[in-house]
């Protein structure tokens, strides 16, 4: 019996291609189809619908189906526990990967989740008063084994705690809404870890993998309990008018993180965190070196940060895999440690190359450039010391900054000297109390021009009384050219 039902049920799937009707999915024990268990809205612009009210978004694909959380019993009271009804509504609505997608609304309220995983060709969409509360317990979150590429925990020898929104192997995902908030509520987390209570590495709040056409936009992330946002082994990614805020004081709360992955546009994100607001990485030592794995065509644009302790962007230190092509342009940076910091060490391999940044405003800064081939932290005791990073035309151009106290900090390797770096068109205003040596440079090689105050002498200036521009590439990388599309569905009438 219930697999005549589930064949019926799929009839009635191919039968919403023309009219306004009900999917009733396999909501209890013994599978039974009921037409009230969800309703599966099928879009059409400019018809009324007298289920709801029609709203609009961007997205780099739109959703033929829609439901709400609410229709899986879902309670939003901030205490009642929703996991088993965010993982039933994916499962439901994945039915509909072949037929436009589909899309969980998740309307306004105090939503309390464990982890669950999303779908291929789905639309996770939080309205502007939604708020997914991150559950505290390490049960909701499944042990999962270290990256490949990594070896280990970032936090632990073992392995690691499933993310609250999690992906693998898959195809056009978007994570978007009206502003609303997923909040990680991750203050238990960063004491256990403080106190080196935790037994496997802390979760992220977004981790997809291996996948292809990722979009995160127009929400507020809240005090993760580790990284935000982690796309890693994946590809054709936009990240897009996000807000991310972690106390300053809390380290390891990275906004966003590209790793090992190729064509990525993050743009127009504001960021407060107690660590690297963005961190770009490839894998850490022997195991980033073997997975093989780079971050390439990154793309960094209308990013404000403020980030005491750590970096605006760093590169690495896990970059074993290789970084190269990161371009950034359009940068505030208030109240930070570093602007763009390069981070690596004896041992890591890889390198980072072709690195293009331009148009970068700052206010209070402890240093502007800062390079270190010392970071030093190592997966185990077997990574390779003959294994050595190269750190090659790295780009700096029209920058202001004002309130500094150290213009640069370049610390390369002896015997492996960063090479090929181009400061352009900067001017750098000290701080009252300023650092007696402003430009601290070792084991690196390149040029200045137009740069005041007078960098290192092994940062000559370029034809004295011209500015020399640095060699920015002019062809656009392919992300660049992906547009969003104006998509509509509906919110259920409650």
């Amino acid at each position: 019996m219930p697999t005549i039902l589930s064949a019926f049920g799929f009839l009635c799937l191919l039968l919403l291609i023309n009219h306004d009707g009900c999917f009733a999915g396999t909501a209890n024990a013994e599978h039974n189809l009921r037409a009230t268990d969800f309703h599966t809205h099928r879009h059409r612009r400019h018809r009324g619908h007298r289920r709801g009210e029609e709203f609009e978004y961007s997205a780099v694909s739109c959703r033929a189906y829609s439901a709400s959380l609410d229709e899986f019993g879902a309670v939003g009271d901030g205490v009642t526990s929703n996991t088993a009804a965010f993982r039933d509504a994916v499962s439901q609505l994945s039915r509909f990967a072949d037929y436009g997608g589909s899309l969980l609304f998740v309307p306004a309220g105090r939503w309390l989740t464990g982890s669950f995983n999303l779908t291929s060709h789905f639309t996770l969409f939080l309205h502007r008063d939604a708020v997914l509360l991150a559950s505290q317990e390490e049960s909701d979150y499944e042990v999962i084994a270290p990256l490949p590429s990594y070896g280990r925990g970032r936090d632990t020898d073992g392995g690691r705690f499933i993310s609250l929104l999690f992906g693998s192997n898959l195809t056009d995902v978007v994570i978007t809404g009206e502003n609303g908030t997923i909040d990680g509520q991750g203050e238990p987390w960063w004491g256990k870890f403080k106190r080196g209570e935790l037994k496997y590495t802390r979760p992220y709040l977004v981790e997809i993998m291996h996948s292809d056409s990722i979009q995160i936009s127009n929400l507020t992330f809240l005090n993760s309990p580790s990284w935000h946002i982690h796309p890693v082994y994946s590809s054709n990614i936009v990240i897009q008018g996000l807000t991310i805020l972690a106390p300053v004081t809390v380290p390891n709360t990275d906004g966003i993180n590209p790793d090992s992955c190729t064509n990525t546009r993050i743009e127009d994100c504001y960021i407060v965190s107690g660590d690297d607001c963005i961190a770009v990485k490839s894998g850490w030592d022997q195991y980033g070196i073997n997975y093989g794995m780079p971050t390439k065509q990154l793309l960094i644009r209308r990013l404000t940060c403020i980030s005491p302790d750590s970096a605006v962007i760093a590169l690495g230190s896990e970059m074993s895999g290789g970084i190269e092509d990161v371009r950034a342009e359009d940068i505030v940076a208030i109240n930070s440690e570093s602007a763009i910091r390069i981070k690596t060490a004896i041992g890591r391999g890889g390198y980072v190359k072709d690195v293009y940044v331009r148009g970068m405003t700052m206010n209070t800064m402890k240093y502007v450039f800062w390079m270190t081939g010392s970071y030093g932290s190592h997966p185990d005791e077997h990574y390779d010391p003959n294994a050595l990073p190269v750190i090659q035309n790295i780009n700096y151009q029209d920058m202001v900054a004002e309130n500094v106290t150290m213009p640069a900090q370049l610390a390369g390797i002896t015997g492996d000297q960063f090479t090929g770096i181009c400061i352009s068109n900067v001017t750098i205003t000290l701080s009252k109390k300023p650092k007696k040596v402003l430009w601290n440079c070792t084991d690196v090689s390149g040029f200045t021009s137009g740069v005041t105050p007078q960098p290192c002498q092994l940062l000559p200036e370029k034809e004295p009384g011209t500015i020399v521009p640095c060699n920015f590439p002019e062809s656009p990388i392919p992300i660049e050219e992906v547009k969003l599309q104006r998509c509509y569905s509906r919110r259920r009438n409650m």
